[in-house]
């Protein structure tokens, strides 16, 4: 009997992409399923969706109506939806689209097999949380033990580590507790047994990624226990790059920081959702930091690794977002010369206490804040990248783009950072995956362009 062809979409961020992976490592396993990288080819489509604010979710709605359609036209099978938005919406997605044949949640590896291959349709699978309504799968306190194969989604050389599911936090903006669970930990045994079976499989970099990051431990041995987890990473030869991501302010320890200096292969690159920089509205999304203790935390990662490449995201059009609160988170930015900055506009999610709060930020001025915010990052971004001029760096090659290389240092994570672009003598024998050495030559707004040595 031949495999059946799956084919799947995977929306929203790296740590869905991480339970993307996880689900195709459980149809392989069986041997029943074949992964097939061009939907129009599949048998069945998986949707695996995304609910973190409305233009995710409209996105992973119509994502869903397009893989309905072609099953109405004979295209496909089955349709099985997965994810977030399964989580939060499950009853609701059942009724007004009944044409998919399954609705499972974040915790899908252990029940994608039944969903496609069981018998009749899989939303007769067991329910719970509220099993009146929800058609999705329990959220446990407990981690979830999950197939041990993974189908790697990303280029071989590079790879997303999930080291925890959930969040404790109370951050009144965020709907993602709601249906991603409490904080859970994954043992320090297994994520070191995963990281060892991604770089067998060729990652040469690990992308630790969680809800929060620095929070590692804490359920499981009443510790902030990343510290031990980065030094039990850097035993493991072959891994070159570690790398934080989804680092929760308050909680970076002078032990953290201290780990990340003297461990080798972690990365010299944090990233840090700071949110605001303005204290009343800190107060108000319930961050639980200070405008001077992220001031005082920036000023202690550069004492302790001058080089380190800082990273943040930062909201606005928040409820009671006033034209000084953004004046001041203006000026945060300008002061504190962060070497790479993101910026959301407020979307309000029912179920969340931002959603009743007042007064509310018309959608043109968040919109307008965000581009000025940007427009205010660019020529400090660019200072950035042009003290870098005359430095020399290792590169990881990823690409060509004509005669060049493009590459990143360790200053840019996968996807949201900017390039290295490679010119000149050296480059047509180095092959994606490979390392050069590069001497900076030229500073862009976001990238940087240089020489090899």
């Amino acid at each position: 009997m031949a495999a059946t062809k799956i084919g799947l979409i995977s929306l929203g961020c790296p740590k869905n992409l991480v339970d993307s992976e996880e689900m195709l490592g459980a149809l392989t396993d069986t041997g029943q399923a074949q992964m097939v990288g061009d939907a129009a080819s599949a048998d069945v489509l998986v949707v695996n969706t995304c609910a973190f604010i409305e233009s995710a979710k409209q996105e992973s709605i119509d994502a869903i109506l397009a893989a309905v359609k072609r099953k109405e036209k004979g295209q496909v099978r089955k349709v099985v939806v997965t994810g977030c938005l399964s989580q939060r919406y499950g009853a609701q997605l059942a009724e007004e689209i009944p044409e998919v044949d399954a609705f499972l949640g974040i915790q899908s590896a252990a029940q994608i097999n039944q969903a496609i291959f069981g018998p009749a349709r899989g939303r007769a699978l067991p329910m719970a949380g509220d099993t009146t309504r929800n058609q999705v799968a329990p959220i446990t306190e407990k981690y979830p033990l999950i197939p041990p194969s993974r189908v790697r989604a990303t280029a071989p050389w590079t790879a997303y580590l999930k080291i925890s599911e959930g969040c404790d936090h109370a951050c009144t903006f965020c709907s993602i507790p709601g249906f991603r669970g409490k904080h859970r930990s994954k043992p320090i045994e297994r994520v070191l047994d995963e990281a060892r079976r991604l770089v067998d499989d060729g990652a040469a970099e690990l992308n630790l990624i969680a809800q929060d990051t620095t929070a590692y431990g804490m359920d499981l041995y009443k510790e902030l226990a990343l510290p031990r987890l980065l030094e039990g990473l850097g035993n493991i030869d072959g891994l070159r790059w570690v790398r934080l991501l989804y680092c929760y302010p308050t909680m970076m320890t002078d032990r953290l920081i201290a780990t990340m200096r003297d461990t080798p292969n972690v990365a010299r690159y944090v990233d840090v959702p700071l949110q605001h920089g303005d204290d009343a509205m800190l107060a108000r999304m319930k961050r639980g930091g200070s405008v001077a203790s992220y001031k005082r935390l920036c000023e202690r990662l550069r004492n302790a690794m001058p080089d380190i490449a800082l990273r943040t995201t930062f909201l606005v059009g928040f409820p009671g977002e006033d034209d000084a609160a953004f004046a001041n988170l203006l000026e945060f930015v300008k002061e504190a010369h962060f070497d790479r900055l993101g910026v959301f506009e407020y979307s309000p999610e029912e179920g969340t206490p931002g959603f009743e709060m007042t007064p509310v930020v018309p959608q043109r001025i968040a919109a307008r804040r965000r581009r000025a915010l940007m427009a205010a990052q660019q020529p400090l971004s660019l200072a950035k990248n042009e003290a870098l001029v005359g430095r020399e760096m290792d590169v990881l090659v990823e690409g060509r783009r004509g005669a060049d290389l493009i590459g990143r240092s360790y200053r840019d994570a996968p996807e949201i950072d900017g390039s290295v672009i490679v010119r000149g003598e050296g480059t047509d024998s180095a092959a994606p995956g490979e390392w050069v050495r590069v001497r900076i030559t030229e500073a862009q707004p976001y990238d940087v362009a240089g020489v090899t040595v």
